[in-house]
């Protein structure tokens, strides 16, 4: 597997065993472990890589450990502290790594619980580890942006002068990013007030703002919604999908099933959501078959993304009714497995189920 392959592949276990993990321990052999080795490429059964228990005695402080040491050329290179999964990941919970960070050559330092994975460095002041991380990694929500940056850490890739150089840049932006998803999310005074004066010309009063919290909400919400179609829409066509349509033959029509045979139905109603999720199942399954052959239609329970506008060749099935999203496959017996899914970004986990199963009918 590739260095993305091999991410959401542990993104997948912490997902699925997150919940039964209940101590430290378990933490590092689960989740931690794994990723050092998997994700990051270094041998933990190799003291010449991976240092487990590792001890640099630090004035007063003596014969504490750090939980991993990841070596290269015989110096330590990256300093990893982990704690218990789920529990909170802040500086006051790493005194050891950054006074560890001090007095080893380690110019970075990970602190972990195994599924959030924050790295230091530090940019403020020489061999002194920074208060806040410069690259943080959710696997619950992994933000594609940082997997370049982290890929130069792996035992194959190693360019520690690269990650550093881009480490300022990274710090400030993922905060910058994280303080823009909050008010999306929960737009402030400030940030309501911000917009609303660019578009309404009366007083800012308690009425307007209570008026304008929702208006903003709702705007940035489908601002986003907007912004992921498009960037789907631009993909399929760099691939030569959407360009392709006018190109289907005359007896395979090209417009989306849903709405040819089911429009006049007025208690199915197709959400962006399900648009969003049947684009990235097409965006998969076009290299298997050409797009113009893949139609989606929407019933009353469920989603379906087929071939050939036949449901007896239904690729997959998307299920966001009701609280919980499912993506549901199916084997060669025909026979479907709902697979729970957190995010449209997980459908990307079973690309290659969905890959086989358009093989099948192609």
């Amino acid at each position: 597997m590739d260095f993305i392959e091999r991410l959401n592949a542990l993104a997948a276990k912490v997902r699925a065993q997150r919940d039964s993990i209940q101590t430290e321990e378990a933490t590092k052999n689960a989740f931690v472990m794994p990723f050092i080795a998997s994700v990051l490429g270094y041998d933990v059964f190799n003291p010449l890589e991976v240092v487990p228990e590792f001890v640099a005695d630090v004035g007063v402080k003596r014969g504490e450990k750090i939980d991993y040491a990841i070596m290269r050329e015989n110096e330590v290179q990256i300093l990893v502290e982990a704690k218990k999964s789920g529990s909170p990941l802040s500086i006051e919970h790493a005194s050891q790594l950054y006074r560890y960070f001090g007095v080893t050559n380690a110019r970075i330092a990970l602190l972990t619980n195994g599924v959030v994975y924050q790295f230091f460095t530090d940019l403020e002041a020489q061999n002194k580890m920074d208060a806040k991380p410069f690259l943080e990694l959710d696997l619950l929500d992994i933000d594609n942006s940082v997997v370049p940056e982290l890929s130069k850490l792996t035992k194959e890739s190693f360019d520690l002068d690269s990650v550093i150089s881009a480490a300022e840049e990274l710090k400030y932006v993922s905060q910058l990013k994280r303080q823009i998803a909050a008010q999306f999310r929960e737009p402030t005074d400030e940030w309501v007030r911000f917009f609303t004066t660019k578009v309404y010309d009366g007083m800012f009063t308690q009425k307007v703002r209570e008026q304008f919290t929702g208006l903003v909400e709702k705007a940035a919400s489908q601002f986003l919604a907007d912004q992921v179609n498009a960037r789907l829409k631009t993909a399929l066509g760099a691939d030569g999908g959407l360009a392709e349509l006018s190109d289907a033959p005359e007896s395979v029509s090209s417009a989306p099933a849903a709405v040819k045979d089911l429009a006049g139905d007025p208690e199915i109603v197709t959400t962006e959501e399900e648009l969003a999720g049947y684009n990235i199942v097409k965006a998969i399954a076009c290299s298997e078959v050409k797009p113009q052959r893949i139609y989606q239609r929407d019933a009353k329970s469920y989603f379906a993304i087929m071939i050939d506008d036949n449901n007896r060749k239904t690729i997959a099935r998307l299920h966001f009714n009701g609280k919980q999203k499912y993506l549901g496959l199916f084997a060669e017996d025909k026979s479907e497995t709902r697979h729970a899914i957190d995010s449209l970004e997980e459908i990307y986990l079973h690309a290659d189920q969905i890959r086989e199963t358009t093989q099948r009918f192609a």
